[in-house]
């Protein structure tokens, strides 16, 4: 149970998942370490230098995990990694004395959070896969339905809903393209010593056995390893993972803000869900707070600012390693990932589950959709012969009789206008301007293109 009486991160229990908490807790963090341990010995053993015996009995004691105990030592010796080793040799009387032989500090626990890092990308991509099926199932049953679009949050022209929800959509599936293509590129060190020169396990083995020896541990850690490195694997790879950590919460919060934005009720087209007992404020019982997409938009900024401290860590690792990087990589990646899982719950939360207002979308259209009928009523009357200035300036004087009409609360004049103004009603017959004010004619490709990238999703996530 949490100890609440002493300071507790919310990605501790608030924020993230259990599985994602579990990939970087202290516990898999020193089980990984021990696996790599395991590892080691065993492909030591066919150089003689291990005996089986020895690899045998720290196996069978590698899930044997004792914080505590490690953190007490830790408190004396100052060395984290140190300390584990202590407890593990403690615990496994055969093969205690050759654990770590031949290896640094960083050749276990930068292979280990490699490992780490991988396993909580794969766990995002999952849940980036459930948020695509998401949008393909909404874009495909929103495709044709015409809402208003906003340029510069002014009433513009009418889109889709389905055209809006791809645009979201098509920012995800470019975010899951760049996760995994960073994913299979990922690397460990490797087993390079102190400063990458391999100079400890060539003394042990001879410099051709080295590279198998690498080359064994790469295997069964199904792990790929950097050619050269210096103690620590090079900390480009980190800005990189981040960076595209932080492309995916830029997605996330545009559609979030978006959300937020919709669901006001100066718009108010989309609601996300509600739950029948949800308190929206303390004061003002009436509140239907856009509580999820503004957690999205809070814990997005956190993971915005990540690829600055991955940037400093890598431009500042002077000469063949300085330790300045070590305390904040303790948070760096932990938080990082937890924020983004947190976020890409809410986001399946929010996709699934939202409401679509038809009446606010049907008011809105009526309110603000005639204005775009006037570049149809401008291109049409050109073709009939009128003067496009002369009949641009008609159209943006009636445009400010309409819009003080509206401002009124009155319903949008603009059509009725236009049949006062003499030219044009000699040039465009009454039938003719009603087709050019239907809203459902002037939405372009919209629901095509929308229908398309669904097709996209599908192949991606089939």
């Amino acid at each position: 149970m949490t100890d609440f009486e002493t300071y507790q991160s919310p990605f501790g229990w608030r924020y993230g998942s259990s599985e994602m908490r579990a990939i970087w807790s202290e516990v898999n963090k020193r089980i990984l370490w021990r696996r790599i341990w395991v590892a080691m010995a065993e492909a030591q053993v066919p150089f003689g230098i291990v005996s089986r015996d020895q690899m045998e009995d720290l196996a069978a004691h590698s899930l044997d995990i004792d914080v505590d105990k490690a953190l007490e030592i830790e408190k004396k010796i100052h060395h984290d990694l140190m300390a584990e080793i202590h407890v593990f040799a403690d615990q496994s009387p055969k093969g205690g004395g050759i654990i770590h032989l031949g290896a640094t500090s960083m050749d276990v626990k930068d292979n280990a959070e490699v490992l780490q890092i991988r396993e909580s990308i794969d766990l995002l991509l999952d849940k980036l896969v459930e948020l695509l099926k998401a949008f393909e199932q909404k874009i495909r049953e929103y495709a044709d339905l015409p809402v208003m679009a906003f340029t510069h949050l002014q009433p513009a022209e009418p889109t889709t809903l389905g055209y809006r929800l791809a645009s979201y959509a098509q920012d995800f599936l470019n975010d899951h393209g760049d996760l995994s293509r960073i994913r299979e590129a990922l690397k460990g060190k490797g087993f390079k010593g102190a400063v990458g020169t391999s100079a400890a396990n060539v003394a042990l083995f001879g410099e051709e056995e080295q590279a198998v020896f690498e080359e064994n541990m790469s295997k069964m850690l199904g792990l790929p390893f950097y050619l050269v490195n210096t103690q620590t694997y090079t900390r480009r790879q980190d800005h990189l993972v981040l960076s595209a950590l932080a492309g995916l919460a830029a997605s996330a919060h545009k559609f979030a803000f978006d959300m937020r934005l919709l669901q006001s009720e100066a718009i108010g087209e989309l609601a996300e869900p509600f739950g029948s007992h949800q308190v929206g404020s303390s004061a003002m019982p009436f509140k239907r707070n856009p509580v999820e997409a503004e957690k999205i938009c809070s814990l997005a900024r956190l993971v915005a600012a990540a690829p600055q401290t991955a940037w400093e860590n890598h431009a500042n690792s002077v000469l063949e390693r300085t330790l300045d990087d070590s305390a904040n990589r303790r948070l760096l990646f932990p938080q990082t990932f937890l924020a983004m899982d947190e976020i890409l719950i809410s986001l399946n939360r929010i996709v699934e589950g939202f409401t679509v207002n038809q009446v606010s979308i049907k008011r809105n259209l009526e309110k603000y959709g005639p204005f775009s009928a006037l570049e149809r009523v401008l291109m049409e009357a050109v073709k009939q012969g009128a003067d496009r200035q002369v009949v641009h300036e008609a159209l943006r004087e009636i445009s400010m009789q309409a819009w003080e009409v509206i401002n009124r609360g009155e319903p949008n004049p603009l059509k009725e206008l236009l049949k006062y103004d003499q030219d044009l009603n000699s040039r465009i017959p009454e039938e003719k301007l009603d087709d050019l004010f239907k809203v459902e004619s002037y939405i372009g490709n919209a629901a095509t293109s929308a229908l398309s990238l669904a097709d996209q999703i599908r192949k991606v996530i089939d």
